[in-house]
């Protein structure tokens, strides 16, 4: 009689945390459909819906602390791969077409990028753009992995070693490059700093795209 006590004591118990936990689930999220696991971020698919932690394929990342929407870099030598590089080149300010990549007659330019991104709907968004410096660089972390990028990784996929652009232009150039002029902020991932490089290097991108009020209401 009394291990049996005990059982249906323990099965009380689990019900009721149980319970509790549901209605805290509810409580965060809102919604079925946002998983609670990670506080800041949230995979999203090609078409814009919200998935959980475990679950794939995504292409987009919402920020949740930043109320922005990130591009998910593929492996797949479509427009959003991970090895294209662009140089900075934005409303005819910049260098044009001196990065690399397949998917442009010509060479690639950040415009490239957001301009296909943006015909594309990516995500249900046509309003990419490039990061600013102080978004790029929240992302920073320490890395999951020894030797891998510094930011989490198991969110933001294809992350290369090298640097990629903001959208911060017409910066002073460092010494041995002032004789071009200026050029933009760029973040390293890898070594977790920021440099201002000439706007004809050919360097990564990871485009952003805000969330309307009515737009986050949808997804949610």
């Amino acid at each position: 009689m009394m291990h049996q006590t005990r059982v249906t004591v323990s099965v009380l118990a689990a019900v009721a945390l149980g319970a509790c936990g549901y209605a805290k689930y509810q409580d965060l999220s809102q919604s079925a459909h946002t998983p609670t696991y990670e506080p800041r971020f949230i995979k999203m698919t090609k078409s814009g819906e919200l998935l959980k932690p475990w679950q794939g394929p995504w292409h987009c990342i919402y920020d949740k602390k930043l109320n922005l929407v990130w591009e998910n870099k593929t492996d797949n030598e479509d427009i959003h791969d991970g090895y294209w590089s662009y140089s900075w080149y934005i409303n005819h300010t910049g260098s044009a077409n001196q990065g690399d990549c397949f998917f442009e007659s010509t060479r690639c330019d950040t415009q490239d990028i957001i301009r296909r991104s943006n015909l594309q709907h990516h995500c249900g968004f046509n309003n990419w753009r490039l990061p600013s410096k102080a978004e790029l660089t929240s992302l920073l972390t320490p890395a999951q992995t020894p030797g891998k990028a510094n930011l989490r990784e198991d969110y933001f996929s294809h992350i290369k070693s090298g640097d990629y652009w903001t959208g911060e232009a017409n910066q002073k150039l460092p010494a041995h490059f002032q004789h071009l002029g200026s050029g933009a902020v760029t973040v390293d991932f890898y070594q977790g700093v920021t440099r201002v490089l000439p706007y004809r290097n050919a360097a990564f991108v990871i485009l952003v795209a805000d969330i309307s009020e009515s737009h986050l209401l949808s997804i949610r």
